[in-house]
């Protein structure tokens, strides 16, 4: 039988990830909510057009739950549950909020999950519906800061719109979506239902050593620190800032024996300079006087 992966939600990630199983004949169904067109992507418009789990093998959900729920769940969870025991792979997108505030500590998959935000409440109910799936080979992926080609700092850089907003202490985890998409590729490769895997990098880091560091790659004048307290940020991006922990990736390694391409931020952003073909910008020059 064909190899068919339905990605529920064609973002960002899945796009990453297409390309790898285009390449060894696998047939990818994408849904999005509107017409989006991607080289041999059979793409459907969803909510509004039929889904068919008909041929599906694997599913990737990607599509963000709300108050109410999952909403892929809301709409497609008895056909889910119906195809189940013919699946052989299914990867639910969470997010590693579920995890909460740990002013700086380590977490791993066993940390027990203690979700502070409201949208660390939201995956964590997410989570638990497809886990209630009988028969469901269901692997959970909690992904820290996504970043690659466009999602990069150095357009605001560029721009002179960024900031080094500083809160002392305060780390983020991040991964680039190139190895988001080797390590779901692994586990498709090896099944294993039930395991949740942590994606995310070597090297936790201040968010202003990361535009520091980009602003470097660019040889643009280090942009100005300004305290977390003053910096007037919305609510969803102070939200970020209220949760500090450092997140392992330990079984991502031993158990899909995933090599990391971008380990750090420091190669991430080098790659995502050179995807976005800015590796021959030129600093504006110095005005006299300064």
């Amino acid at each position: 039988m064909e190899n068919t992966l339905l990605c529920l939600g064609f973002g960002y990630t899945a796009r990453a990830l297409a390309p790898l199983l285009l390449g060894q004949g696998w047939r990818v169904i994408g849904t999005s909510r509107e017409a989006a067109d991607m080289p041999g992507v059979e793409m459907i418009t969803w909510p509004g057009n039929r889904i068919s789990l008909a041929g599906v093998t694997h599913i990737l959900s990607s599509i963000g739950p709300d108050a109410g729920g999952d909403p892929c769940l809301a709409q497609l969870g008895a056909e889910i549950a119906s195809a189940a025991p013919d699946l052989e792979w299914v990867g639910y997108l969470s997010t590693t909020a579920v995890y909460g505030d740990r002013k700086g500590t380590w977490v791993d998959e066993a940390t027990e999950v203690a979700p502070t935000s409201e949208r660390g409440h939201w995956r964590v109910a997410a989570e638990a519906q497809w886990q209630a799936i009988p028969d469901l080979p269901l692997h959970i992926f909690r992904l820290a800061g996504i970043y690659g080609p466009g999602r990069g700092p150095f357009a605001k850089l560029m721009a002179g719109k960024a900031r080094r907003i500083v809160k002392p202490g305060q780390v983020f985890s991040r991964i680039h979506v190139d190895d988001i998409a080797q390590a779901l590729l692994a586990s498709i490769q090896a099944p294993n239902p039930g395991a949740i895997y942590n994606l995310c990098d070597d090297d936790p880091a201040p968010p202003q050593d990361v535009l520091g560091h980009a602003a470097e790659l660019l040889q643009l004048p280090m942009p100005a620190e300004v305290p977390f307290d003053e910096a007037g940020m919305s609510p969803m991006a102070r939200s970020f800032y209220s949760e500090n922990k450092r997140v392992r990736n330990d079984r991502l390694k031993s158990e899909l024996g995933v090599e990391l391409l971008y380990p750090t931020y420091r190669e991430g952003l080098r790659a995502v300079l050179a995807a976005e073909d800015m590796e021959s910008f030129v600093p504006p020059a110095e005005p006299p006087g300064v």
